[in-house]
C-alpha cells in the first residue's frame, strides 16, 4: 500500500493558478493508477483528474478540462495537480487517491484546502 500526502493548497483570486503536490511513501508508488478528488462543504467526494501508473493517458472531469493539468514524477513518488483559471466553484477540500489494477481509489490522505475568491 501507499500512504499519500497532499500539499499546496491555499487562498487564491478567481483566475488564480495553485500546484498541489502528493507525496507518497512505498515503492511501489509508480505501480498506481493515481487521481485527484474533492470535496465541497455539503457535497459528495467528487472526481477531478486521474493519470495512469506510466503516466501516459489523462482523464478529467469536464468542468476542469482546459484547465488543471494532472502529472506525475514517479522518481518522486509524486502527482501534481497544476490549477489554472480558478473559479469559485473550486473550492473544495482536494484528495488524492492510489488505485491499483482497476480496484476502487483509496489509500486517502488527509486533504489540501483550496479557497477561491471572487
Amino acid at each position: 500500500q501507499v500512504q499519500l500526502v497532499e500539499s499546496g493548497g491555499g487562498l487564491v483570486q478567481a483566475g488564480g493558478s495553485l500546484r498541489l503536490s502528493c507525496a507518497a511513501s512505498g515503492r511501489t508508488f509508480s505501480s498506481y493508477d493515481m487521481g485527484w478528488f474533492r470535496q465541497a462543504p455539503g457535497k459528495e467526494r467528487e472526481f477531478v483528474a486521474a493519470i495512469n501508473w506510466k503516466g501516459s493517458s489523462t482523464f478529467y472531469t469536464d468542468s476542469v478540462k482546459g484547465r488543471f493539468t494532472i502529472s506525475r514524477d514517479n522518481a518522486k513518488n509524486t502527482v501534481y495537480l497544476q490549477m489554472n483559471s480558478l473559479k469559485p466553484e473550486d473550492t473544495a477540500v482536494y484528495y488524492c487517491g492510489a488505485s491499483i489494477n482497476g480496484t476502487a481509489y483509496g489509500n486517502w490522505g488527509q486533504g489540501t484546502q483550496v479557497t477561491v475568491s471572487s
